[in-house]
């Protein structure tokens, strides 16, 4: 199919809910286009001359999930991520407000991240402690809720946290942009803290854990 040099809204509306549409390097993309693909988590993939899309990094992808209580904060914070951010979203829903079960897509958003597809996970549901513990069981997660500032450098710094859960419920948008962004911007600071987190993770292996395939 060839790359869209002119996207409107119908066009928009005839991909699939977290699908993706490529358009032509110097396409004209209207506004409605631009607000039905946020509506729809479309992602609209602005291709190079050569016509050629490259697919972003594992190291500069970010897993983005949540259920119907986190939904309107995901679909607010995946702007910044990508925007301020600068990392590429990879949206495992959901893409509405109707009532699911928070468990399914931490498990997506965990399983990206400990399969290597991404290179951190973001989960965010009412209060994010159900997130987190669900999260938590897929082998190689170190999901981590945080709640300010010092939790979300905290769990970075000292824990290697690699999946972080939020409740849109609890905090404001401004207030989550914080957290998000000191934890995105947080490296691990290993030596003492490396030994601890080999800890956690052989209590992991000790117990046996396996994840589905």
């Amino acid at each position: 199919m060839e790359p869209f040099r002119v996207l409107t809204r119908q066009d928009v509306v005839a991909i699939e809910r977290g699908g993706r549409i490529e358009v032509a390097s110097r396409a004209l993309i209207t506004d409605e286009a631009r607000e039905e693909a946020a509506k729809r988590s479309v992602s609209i993939v602005i291709l190079p001359r050569d016509g050629v899309a490259s697919a972003p990094s594992p190291q500069k992808t970010l897993a983005l999930g949540a259920d119907h209580g986190g939904y309107p904060m995901k679909e607010r914070l995946k702007k910044f991520i990508s925007d301020e951010m600068h990392f590429a979203v990879k949206d495992f829903g959901t893409h509405d407000s109707e009532a699911v079960d928070y468990p399914d897509y931490a498990h997506l958003v965990a399983h990206a991240v400990a399969k290597g597809e991404c290179r951190w996970g973001i989960m965010i549901d009412a209060a994010g402690i159900g997130s987190a513990m669900a999260a938590n069981k897929v082998p190689g997660i170190r999901a981590a809720l945080c709640y300010d500032k010092a939790t979300a450098r905290n769990s970075r710094e000292h824990n290697d946290a690699n999946v972080l859960t939020l409740g849109g419920k609890l905090q404001s948008f401004e207030q989550l942009c914080d957290i998000v962004s000191t934890w995105l911007h947080t490296d691990f600071a290993g030596g003492r803290h490396q030994r601890r987190v080999d800890k956690i993770m052989d209590i992991e292996k000790r117990s046996g854990g396996r994840e589905e395939r």
